[in-house]
């Protein structure tokens, strides 16, 4: 008789019962909850492009070489890629979603039993992978209005803290960091990680810093301004040797032909996508201007493609549901600091309206 295997035992103890990632639902179950078509959900949840990806990048896509493997150097996309950023093809490592650069970054730097710094609240993924990695967060608590403490960071780093993350615009309160600070940040002498996955719609970026300071990386996606969320590919800017050892590192087809395919055609049809980012930051502006009138509900400003909602009277959750019932779906957070606020993604001009509907008739 075979002896039954307790394959528990088998896992990595820090796995086996690991705080997962608070995810997005997929829009099929969306719709289950609603109890409605999946045609008729608003979401609004993922900070995800309303108006898609480029035309072109569609095409490029039907039209990639399925059966053939990508190319593990990623020559072309990071030509691509050096054309659209100004930096050096030898400073860009291109990931399946920056979210797997993050990993990456976790895989090179981070050993079991050091430590991040987390500027909370902020994305969750920076918590999440140094829980994988084996490591443990401390995280440093941004001030009343969502900046970052500068100050209260570097009383927070001890000898075993590794890894510095910064988003910015900060994800879900849409404030950026300054240059001042990220170079104040950087004078730490750790590896300091700076987020701009939202870096179009703010048009602010520490970019120029990576060539006189080593210890930096700048990650972007093409989820959020190129609407190619779903296929999944990000970029990072970092110095030679840290790129690299990424490379190194990385699956050695880890960008699939499709999302090649998209990445380098998007930047060639840069000028409609950016037309597209210009409808988004318009929608947020007006967006604001009509939430700000709505007694209630205090929109925070937002350098993003989304906007941070703060309600009185602890109404975030019951306004959250009622929205979810009607079948608009926004994002609210498990972190203290935000029990009372939920996200909105910008959406069409349509999408905002039907919010804003809900919202004057809950309030």
């Amino acid at each position: 008789m075979v002896q039954p295997i307790n394959i528990k035992s088998l896992i990595r103890q820090h796995l086996a019962e690991i705080e997962i990632y608070d995810s997005v639902e997929s829009p099929e179950d969306l719709a289950l909850k609603a109890g409605i078509p999946k045609d008729e959900i608003i979401k609004l949840n993922g900070n995800e492009n309303p108006y898609g990806g480029s035309p072109k990048a569609i095409e490029a896509v039907a039209n990639s070489d399925f059966h053939i493997y990508p190319d593990p150097g990623q020559k072309e996309m990071r030509k691509s890629l050096s054309q659209y950023t100004g930096a050096d093809p030898d400073e860009i490592v291109v990931g399946a979603g920056a979210d797997e650069l993050i990993d990456l970054i976790f895989r090179l730097f981070l050993s079991p039993g050091e430590k991040i710094l987390d500027c909370e609240p902020t994305f969750g993924m920076y918590s999440f992978c140094a829980r994988i990695a084996g490591g443990s967060v401390s995280y440093v608590q941004r001030d009343d209005r969502f900046e970052i403490d500068v100050k209260a960071v570097r009383n927070a780093v001890d000898s075993s803290t590794k890894i510095i993350f910064v988003t910015s615009p900060n994800n879900p309160t849409g404030n950026l960091a300054s240059k001042e600070q990220i170079v104040e940040i950087l004078r730490m002498g750790l590896l300091v990680v700076v987020d701009e996955a939202y870096y179009e719609f703010s048009g602010q970026t520490v970019q120029g810093l990576v060539k006189d300071h080593q210890n930096l990386i700048v990650l972007r996606t093409m989820s959020k301004w190129a609407g190619l969320a779903g296929l999944r590919v990000g970029y990072g800017i970092t110095n030679p040797v840290i790129a690299n050892h990424l490379m190194d590192i990385k699956p050695p087809y880890n960008v699939n032909v499709a999302a090649e395919s998209a990445l380098i055609a998007s930047l060639g049809d840069a000028e409609y996508l950016l037309s597209n980012v210009e409808k988004i930051k318009s929608e947020r502006e007006r967006l604001y201007g009509i939430l700000k009138n709505i007694v209630g509900v205090d929109p925070w400003p937002s350098q993003g493609n989304y906007i941070l909602c703060e309600f009185e009277n602890n109404q975030a959750l019951r306004i959250y549901n009622e929205l979810a019932s009607r079948g608009i779906f926004v994002r609210n957070f498990k972190s203290d600091r935000l029990i009372n606020c939920f996200r909105i993604a910008i959406g069409k001009p349509e999408d905002s309206d039907a919010f804003v509907k809900v919202i004057s008739e809950i309030l």
